[in-house]
């Protein structure tokens, strides 16, 4: 006998047990913990780039099955701990930019694919850390994150 479960959320954690009648020996039963962890997978880059340069740095680099424009996505960029929103895009919509950013305000745009493309670098985006998160279900989020370095001619 088995159990099978589809579209497995994170309120499927619990007991579960299984009984049932066996002659002459009476009821059996079993129970098992079942556990469901949210998923979240992060793979990490590094992307060199040249002072003035354009910086692009994509999504999800092995992302190549799944079209990221029919899910929700946001960009960050982080420094010492701190994390600020620069753009977010919901499927079908157009990218919302956050331009209270005083340093990526009116350099940063969404480019094909939904690549961060930022123009012109400048010295202080030198280890700056961008991620691009994938919502594709409330617990399956796919983070990407990017550590950028600028060099000067």
């Amino acid at each position: 006998w088995a159990l099978h479960l589809k579209n497995v959320t994170v309120s499927l954690s619990g007991q579960y047990e299984c009984s049932f009648a066996t002659y002459p020996y009476g009821t059996k039963a079993t129970k098992i913990q079942l556990i469901v962890k949210a998923e979240e997978e992060e793979q990490h880059y590094v992307k060199e780039v040249q002072l003035n340069q354009t910086l692009e740095i994509p999504c999800l680099e092995d992302t190549t099955s799944e079209n990221l424009s029919n899910y929700p996505l946001k960009w960050l960029v982080g420094e010492n701990g701190r994390k600020e929103e620069l753009v977010t895009k919901e499927p079908s919509c157009p990218a919302v930019y956050r331009n209270g950013s005083v340093l990526y305000g009116q350099r940063v745009r969404l480019g094909l694919n939904n690549t961060l493309r930022i123009f012109p670098t400048k010295i202080m985006d030198d280890g700056r850390v961008f991620s691009c998160h994938v919502v594709y279900h409330p617990e399956r989020v796919q983070k990407s994150s990017t550590t950028v370095r600028v060099f000067g001619k």
